[in-house]
């Protein structure tokens, strides 16, 4: 299929009959696989710019930029923008179309594969994006998961992940997800977004969530790789107590959870993201002192 050209007028995310126009005399299909609903609500463009904060010289990120809509709205505040872009029919437009754009640079390939930790090569960097809903959750974890991850995340995801993502302990919703990104990220919802302001409408809601990165001092001392180890092992057993789950991982689990001050009847989705990190922090702990033991009783 032919590369949509810059020789189309741009439409205007506000009027879908435009963007819809604009597909047709592009030749350009959106692909469900890909996840390609394209903003045509101009209020809504405006409450994620507004969300996000940014600023002229804010080095942001976006992730699916599909026809530049998001795109186009950043560059307008000032911003140095890296885009993500995975549609290679897509990716050849935007670089067409930005080509000579100062503080305008274009990675293209899966956001899944990207090398985050070169696109965040330090603190400040700011995410903003429509993500596509099948990659969303996976790549929220994995940036919050950086050495130097964003700053602020403000992103559209589907209704379900947004209630998991901002879900409370001792709730239906909370889980893997929940802790994982409140463990670095205050997260609240923004707007929820109807399926009419899209193109193709999606399938699901959808809804604008924001996420604030919490003071170094606050995103907790356990290793990122064993916190997801131990919270896979404590939630693929939801019914047992945290105690029986966990005890293979300390020799005196009833005594970390002590120390975290937790009930050794607790189960996984009663604590909260900050005493999941005692509990893993003091697992840790334990696990190093048995290993200096080891030796001496060999």
């Amino acid at each position: 299929m032919d590369t949509p050209k810059t020789s189309l007028p741009f439409p205007d995310p506000a009027h879908p009959s435009e963007v819809r126009a604009f597909l047709r005399g592009a030749g350009f299909h959106p692909s469900r696989v890909l996840g390609q609903n394209f903003l045509i609500d101009r209020n809504i463009l405006d409450i994620v710019v507004g969300a996000a904060e940014v600023e002229a010289g804010t080095e942001v990120l976006e992730v699916g930029p599909g026809l530049g809509a998001l795109t186009e709205a950043l560059l307008a505040k000032g911003v140095r923008l890296t885009a993500v872009e995975k549609d290679k029919r897509l990716a050849g437009w935007l670089r067409e179309r930005y080509a000579g754009r100062e503080h305008f640079s274009l990675h293209e390939g899966d956001a899944l594969e990207a090398d985050w930790r070169a696109l965040c090569p330090g603190p400040g960097r700011v995410l903003v994006s429509n993500l596509p809903y099948a990659i969303a959750a996976r790549l929220l974890v994995d940036l919050a998961a950086l050495p130097h991850p964003p700053v602020r995340m403000v992103v559209t995801v589907q209704r379900e992940v947004a209630d998991r993502m901002a879900a409370a302990p001792s709730t239906a919703d909370y889980g893997l997800l929940s802790i994982l990104l409140q463990r670095k990220y205050a997260v609240s919802v923004v707007k929820q977004v109807a399926r009419t302001c899209f193109w193709p409408p999606p399938e699901v809601q959808s809804t604008v969530c924001r996420l604030d990165l919490r003071p170094e001092g606050e995103r907790g001392r356990a290793d990122d790789g064993e916190f997801r180890r131990i919270l896979r092992l404590a939630f693929s057993a939801r019914r047992k107590t945290l105690a029986r789950s966990l005890r293979g991982e300390a020799e005196d689990v009833a005594g970390v959870l002590e120390k975290a001050g937790v009930a050794a009847t607790a189960r996984a989705e009663e604590l909260g993201p900050e005493v999941w990190d005692g509990v893993v922090f003091g697992l840790g702990k334990g696990k190093a002192a048995r290993s200096e033991r080891s030796p001496q009783q060999g």
